[in-house]
């Protein structure tokens, strides 16, 4: 089969013949239909954001498809089924704990680098091998918009994850710092279909603030960041208009402490924050919050990775539904033989509601 391949960091992607994956107890083969594109997959693959990844590799984090092929242990998927891939790969030998790998992008520590062993291939390929539990039924669905399932989810998940381990409630006040990236303008659209009353979004961007307040109305309060800390942090208490009570953090590795710092301390008492951005990732200076602070007012401080489990099956019946609009979003689909022009696309047009997908 046809898969693109990162020889070395730093390299273009070649599209190259390689094995076809082999079916075991357990797993699923899928003819991927379609694949995301990250944003900032130019920076993996360079090698700038150092993640754990074994060269050489065909990339791709999630795709959707149709089943090929299951193992003897499915019950309820048959071939032809459509699917979201899931690229979270949980090793199964420790339920509290379990090694990660997210399959053609990273993983978790020495642990997650041998699951990578088996599960590393990602999803810029013509056929994909994976978990059956990391296959996800979608019912139906029109070929033509495949493109646009996988995108939507695959990027919306990330922030459902932190929404859910922020346990947000229908008529919450959500605010989401890095509300105009990509992962951030899939959170706002994420919160308001779970049900928040508002939604604050600060952020430095002004035209992709006004694009916010044009799609969503009255429910999404956006605020233009100075830079200046307390100043920020009033500007967006007086945009909430009401108690914060949920936090999330989706803002890249070059922001920086204080525009996080500036979100966080606007929360109530008793208010939560969740971690998910790359602050500090690459070297940068670490998150300091005032211990005072979060104890007097018994703030709740989480970091999350991912998601859980069974987020995909609830993301995608929000999607189902209509709550969660998929006509928000903006695709732009490469065929596999052009997966470096789709990477350096990603890069160039990384923008809220704008995605790319490659399609095998």
């Amino acid at each position: 089969m046809k898969a693109a391949v990162l020889a070395e960091f730093g390299s273009p992607l070649s599209v190259q013949e390689v094995p076809e994956p082999v079916l075991g107890s357990g797993e699923v083969v899928v003819d991927v239909v379609a694949a995301p594109v990250l944003p900032y997959a130019a920076e993996v693959f360079t090698g700038q954001r150092q993640y754990l990844l074994t060269l050489p590799v065909t990339p791709g984090a999630g795709a959707i498809g149709r089943v090929r092929a299951c193992g003897p242990d499915a019950t309820r998927l048959a071939p032809g089924d459509w699917v979201l891939c899931d690229p979270t790969v949980r090793a199964r030998d420790d339920a509290l704990t379990p090694d990660i790998t997210l399959q053609g992008l990273s993983a978790r520590g020495e642990g997650g680098l041998r699951l990578q062993r088996h599960y590393g291939q990602g999803s810029f390929a013509e056929r994909l091998l994976i978990p059956t539990e990391n296959a996800v039924p979608l019912g139906p669905l029109d070929p033509a918009e495949a493109g646009l399932w996988c995108g939507v989810l695959c990027l919306c998940l990330v922030p459902y994850g932190g929404l859910l381990a922020g346990g947000l409630q229908p008529g919450e006040t959500v605010l989401v710092s890095g509300a105009t990236g990509n992962f951030g303008s899939g959170a706002v659209a994420v919160a308001l279909a779970m049900g928040a009353a508002r939604v604050i979004a600060p952020g430095r961007d002004e035209r992709a603030l006004a694009g916010l307040e044009r799609r969503f109305g009255g429910r999404v309060s956006t605020v233009r960041l100075t830079g200046e800390e307390d100043r920020d942090r009033e500007r967006m208490l007086a945009a909430a208009g009401a108690p914060v009570d949920l936090v999330l953090d989706l803002l890249p590795p070059a922001a920086g402490t204080t525009p996080v710092r500036a979100a966080a301390m606007t929360v109530r008492e008793r208010g939560r924050v969740v971690l998910m951005g790359g602050v500090g990732m690459l070297d940068g200076d670490e998150l300091a919050l005032p211990y005072r602070w979060l104890m007097r007012n018994s703030v709740t401080v989480r970091g999350q990775w991912m998601y859980p489990r069974d987020a995909p099956v609830r993301l995608a019946a929000l999607a189902r539904s209509g709550l969660l609009d998929l006509g928000q979003f903006d695709v732009t689909e490469f065929a596999l033989g052009d997966a470096a022009a789709a990477v350096a696309h990603a890069a160039e047009h990384s923008a809220p509601f704008r995605l790319t997908v490659i399609r095998p």
